[in-house]
């Protein structure tokens, strides 16, 4: 029985309508469900029969995202081997020296040598990671434009954003909603900046977790009768500095990261 390598894959099987009637809250959830082998694909009443067929019952898996994680990072790491660091660390104006590329990641350096070992006082998690080594091997170094765009309108963006939404969007605006000193202290830690008039937002931030890949988080506060609202943008040239995977990937690794560190320590304690 054929089996699924990860979520996206469910996903494209999906209507991605979010119709709860399989149960879950969101087609992501019951992807998730599936790839962990505790929900069976034919629970979804839309799902394409000749998939049911091919896919059946998947087998159990621990920690399917840390697994996912470790593969992508792995063959990132096979790739690094085979590209001149000090060529790349002269295009994107970054620092090589002593075998190792230097780059400056949320405000403070990240070094990697050629066979993908990381030197930092900064904490990275495994998202992180995936993104900086797309950063070396792929970018093509684009000028800034300072045009905002949200995951979805990037070229590849499409295939990415529903999953990108509820992985990202939706934990940092948790986060925002329960820490009032989210914003001011992401300015503190991570040298960002506040913008006003930013998509009519009421807290825009912009941040620069890689040099060529600016980050730019907007908030809208909860009203009367309606929620609050978080979106995470970046410059229209992210794709071709960062690949739509490395992308994906900064984004919900931010996130997740932000989520820790205030759960664990709180920013202003």
């Amino acid at each position: 029985m054929a089996q699924f390598a990860n979520v996206m894959e469910i996903l494209k099987l999906l209507d991605k309508s979010n119709c709860r009637k399989c149960g879950e809250k969101t087609c992501m959830a019951f992807a998730a469900a599936v790839l962990n082998g505790k929900r069976l694909l034919h629970e979804c009443p839309t799902a394409p029969a000749e998939a049911v067929k091919k896919y059946g019952k998947q087998n159990h898996r621990k920690n399917f995202l840390e697994e996912e994680n470790e593969k992508v990072i792995g063959t990132l790491k096979q790739k690094l081997q085979t590209i001149d660091l000090q060529e790349r660390a002269e295009k994107l104006g970054a620092v090589y020296n002593d075998g190792k590329f230097t780059v400056p990641i949320m405000g403070k350096n990240l070094s990697i040598d050629q066979h993908g070992n990381v030197y930092t006082d900064l904490h990275v998690n495994p998202w992180i990671l995936v993104s900086v080594l797309n950063y070396i091997i792929y970018s093509e170094a684009r000028p800034l434009t300072k045009n905002w765009v949200p995951l979805r309108e990037l070229p590849s963006g499409q295939e990415w954003y529903r999953l990108f939404e509820q992985q990202s969007d939706r934990l940092l605006r948790k986060t925002a909603d329960a820490y009032a000193d989210l914003f001011t202290d992401l300015v503190r830690m991570f040298g960002g900046a506040h913008l006003e008039d930013q998509f009519k937002s009421d807290v825009a931030v912009a941040l620069s977790p890689l040099p060529l890949v600016p980050m730019l988080i907007c908030y809208w506060k909860a009203e009367e009768g309606m929620e609050s609202a978080l979106g995470l943008f970046f410059d229209d040239t992210a794709e071709a500095n960062l690949g739509i995977n490395g992308v994906y990937y900064l984004g919900v690794g931010f996130s997740v990261m932000i989520d820790k560190l205030v759960k664990q320590h709180g920013f202003s304690g």
